[in-house]
């Protein structure tokens, strides 16, 4: 699994001009399933983004973590993160997870963050057309791939 995870101050999905998925203060996330992916791809990356310490502590330090500062989280399926671009110019998405392996593991994943924040966390629809609109705060920006755990 390959993850963008953005510090945000808002974010927002809209699928045929209507907002269905916002947030606040959080982390907007997109998130990519790879053929080789399990559940214990996606029980660690929960662990490292609800453990991550990028919000700031009183002295404005990043030092605080998205439970700490009852944060949103945003999660978008994004399967062009598995995109190839070696050959040519037009990406190739074979290590992307066909639909009927990404799905389950995609909404296995909100569950466990979703259990491990404490609260739901807010999708898009996987696979529509989505309008991704966010601000960046700070910005940060960081990218975990389940596949360089080191």
């Amino acid at each position: 699994m390959r993850a963008v995870i953005q510090r945000v101050s808002t974010a927002s999905v809209t699928i045929n001009g209507d907002e269905t998925a916002a947030i606040a203060q959080g982390f907007m996330i997109l998130l990519g399933v790879e053929i080789i992916d399990t559940k214990e791809d996606a029980d660690w990356l929960c662990k490292k983004i609800t453990q991550l310490r990028v919000f700031a502590d009183d002295a404005g330090l990043m030092n605080k973590d998205i439970i700490e500062t009852g944060g949103d989280i945003l999660v978008v399926s994004q399967f062009t993160l598995h995109a190839s671009y070696k050959k040519g110019n037009r990406p190739s998405f074979v290590r992307a997870a066909r639909p009927e392996q990404a799905i389950p593991l995609y909404e296995y994943f909100v569950t466990q963050l979703s259990a491990a924040l404490g609260r739901p966390v807010v999708t898009g629809t996987f696979g529509a057309d989505m309008k991704v609109a966010l601000v960046n705060d700070g910005p940060v920006t960081i990218l975990m791939d389940t596949q360089n755990k080191e």
